[in-house]
């Protein structure tokens, strides 16, 4: 469960926000109402941006790479008469 701070009461307690993020996990952060900035811990967003790899990377593992697919368009004229 993400902690929600409004701005005013981060700003006040900024010491106790990155406490909580450290311990607890992330810390939602509104501004006039609105979800603004998430606080979170160093680890955390090492672990987030270390998880995104390449897309060639995702492709080129994926099961389905070698696969031969028939990826020619259907060039035939839509039914007529189709009520929707």
């Amino acid at each position: 469960m993400i902690a929600v701070w409004q701005i005013q009461d981060a700003k006040n307690k900024l010491s106790e926000v990155i406490t909580l993020a450290l311990k607890q996990g992330p810390q939602l952060i509104t501004k006039h109402g609105e979800k603004a900035v998430v606080v979170i811990s160093y680890t955390e967003y090492e672990k987030l941006r270390k998880s995104h790899g390449k897309l060639s990377e995702f492709f080129s593992s994926s099961p389905l790479t070698g696969l031969e697919l028939d990826l020619k368009r259907n060039k035939s004229l839509p039914r007529k008469n189709i009520e929707l």
